[in-house]
C-alpha cells in the first residue's frame, strides 16, 4: 500500500527543508525572487517559514501553492535523513504508518543524491 498523505500541513509548519539549485531554479522560473522563499542558513538554501509555516503553504488549505513545482526533499517526505540513524520515515508525519519498507528502500538513494547535492558533494561516476 503506497504512501497516502493526509494533507494535514504539519511537515510544512516549521520547515527546514533544505533546497537544491534545481529547486531554486525550477521555483524562480515561477518568478518568485530567492529571497521570498528561502534563506540561506551559512550551509545551504532551505525554504523560509511565514508566520510559522513554509512560504508556499496555503494555511487554510494545507496545500502547497508549487505543488507540481515543489522542492525535491517535500517530494520523499516523509523519508527522512537522521543524522546517525539514517533514511527513516519522519516519526512526526500523522501517515508515517502508511510508508512501506519498499518505498523507503527506493526513495533512500534518491535521497542520499539529494543530500549530496544540497551539501555540494560531487558523485564519483
Amino acid at each position: 500500500m503506497p504512501f497516502k498523505c493526509m494533507k494535514c500541513g504539519k511537515c510544512c509548519r516549521e520547515t527546514e527543508m533544505p533546497l537544491t539549485m534545481r529547486d531554486l531554479k525550477r521555483i524562480t522560473s515561477l518568478g518568485y525572487k530567492v529571497h521570498q522563499f528561502a534563506m540561506f542558513n551559512g550551509r545551504y538554501w532551505q525554504l523560509k517559514n511565514v508566520d510559522g509555516h513554509c512560504f508556499f503553504l496555503n494555511p487554510k488549505t494545507n496545500e502547497c501553492t508549487i505543488y507540481p513545482y515543489r522542492p525535491e526533499g517535500c517530494k520523499l517526505y516523509p523519508i527522512i535523513y537522521i543524522e546517525g540513524e539514517g533514511v527513516s520515515v519522519d516519526p512526526e508525519c500523522p501517515a508515517a504508518n502508511t510508508v512501506s519498507a519498499e518505498e523507503i528502500e527506493k526513495a533512500a538513494p534518491k535521497l542520499m543524491k539529494l543530500i549530496m547535492e544540497v551539501e555540494g558533494i560531487e558523485e564519483d561516476n
